[in-house]
C-alpha cells in the first residue's frame, strides 16, 4: 500500500476501534467519541478552552441528530483539523524562508 492508502486505512481502523466499544461498531457514541478524542487527539484537546468540547463536536457533526457519529459524520472533524494543521505548516514554512 502507498503511504496515503495506509493513512486512509488507519483512519478507518481507528474509527472502528472506538466504535465497537458499545457493541455497535458502526457509530461513535458520545462516550466513544470522548475516548477517541482524549486518546488520539490530545494536542487538540490541550488547545481547547472548552470542557464541553465533545458535546460541541457531537452537536456540530451529527447530521442526522441521532446522538452518534457514523464514519461519514466523523470525517469532517479529521478534515477540518487537517486543514488547520496544513495552514500552520504553510505559515511555519513561510516564516522559516525569510
Amino acid at each position: 500500500m502507498t503511504e496515503l492508502e495506509k493513512c486512509m486505512e488507519s483512519l478507518i481502523l481507528i474509527f472502528h476501534r472506538y466504535a465497537v466499544e458499545d457493541g455497535d461498531g458502526k457509530t461513535l457514541s458520545k462516550k466513544e467519541l470522548k475516548k477517541l478524542v482524549d486518546t488520539e487527539l490530545p494536542t487538540f484537546l490541550k488547545t481547547q478552552n472548552n470542557p464541553k468540547i465533545v458535546d460541541t463536536l457531537l452537536k456540530d457533526l451529527d447530521q442526522n441528530e441521532d446522538d452518534k457519529l457514523d464514519f461519514e459524520e466523523f470525517l469532517p472533524l479529521v478534515v477540518g483539523l487537517s486543514m488547520a494543521c496544513e495552514k500552520c505548516f504553510r505559515l511555519h514554512n513561510k516564516k522559516s524562508k525569510k
